[in-house]
């Protein structure tokens, strides 16, 4: 090691026996189930702490050589998320009218969606990702980033996974292009658009589409020693 104490002790909140995890790991896989992608949510309003309490947590996601190629924008301003919603509704109106293959929509017609996209302007607060395709130093020099996609990808994840874990509900919305977000947030031209997450508590009469799962037999094998 090049640096002295370059390494510290792993912390491990707790640290379950072996029936206990096996309990634990059932609840925590009932909660997950729960989860959903909500389209309807309330006007309450949701504090800036706990905002940043949850852009905490999801940049706290693994990334490659820690170069954490990510940014956070948080909009709660009703003008900017009306100016989104307007821009994302013109997207999405080509995109179901004109772009899109019939074989795409008919795989979304279970899931009720169409261009217009309220929630972008009803849920208190929008999380944008941005993805960062390199980096720059305090001299503006580039610098390389590794698995961009995979890091954000993952840190996305950390951040939907909080959201649930606190009563709240989100999305994911990925209007295509997506070119629009960096032009009305003013974002630099290493910063590409990644995921847009509404985030707030669902509306009293949040409905959601009645879909499945596949079972856990359909999409993971285990390979196991042979006794």
């Amino acid at each position: 090691m090049t640096k002295e104490n370059s390494f510290i002790p792993l912390q491990i909140k707790e640290r379950f026996s072996a029936s206990e995890l096996a309990q634990e790991s059932k609840a925590l896989k009932e909660n997950y189930l729960l989860r959903r992608s909500c389209r309807h949510f309330s006007e309450q309003q949701v504090d800036q702490a706990v905002i940043e309490n949850l852009i905490s947590i999801a940049s706290s996601a693994p990334s490659g050589a820690n170069k954490q190629p990510w940014h956070f924008v948080a909009i709660s301003d009703p003008e900017l998320k009306a100016e989104i919603r307007k821009a994302a509704e013109a997207e999405e109106k080509l995109f179901y009218e004109e772009r899109a293959p019939q074989e795409w929509l008919n795989d979304l017609a279970p899931l009720g969606t169409d261009w217009q996209k309220e929630f972008l302007s009803t849920a208190p607060w929008l999380i944008v990702v941005f993805k960062e395709i390199y980096g720059k130093d305090e001299s503006g020099e580039k610098n390389k980033h590794y698995y961009v996609n995979e890091s954000v990808g993952i840190a996305s994840g950390f951040l939907i996974s909080a959201i649930h874990q606190l009563g709240l509900v989100t999305l994911t919305h990925t209007p295509s292009p997506m070119n629009f977000l960096s032009k009305i947030l003013g974002r630099p031209e290493n910063e590409k658009p990644f995921l847009l997450l509404p985030v707030g508590y669902p509306a009293e009469s949040a409905m959601v589409p009645n879909i499945s799962k596949k079972d856990l037999s359909e999409n993971c094998t285990f390979l196991t020693a042979k006794r």
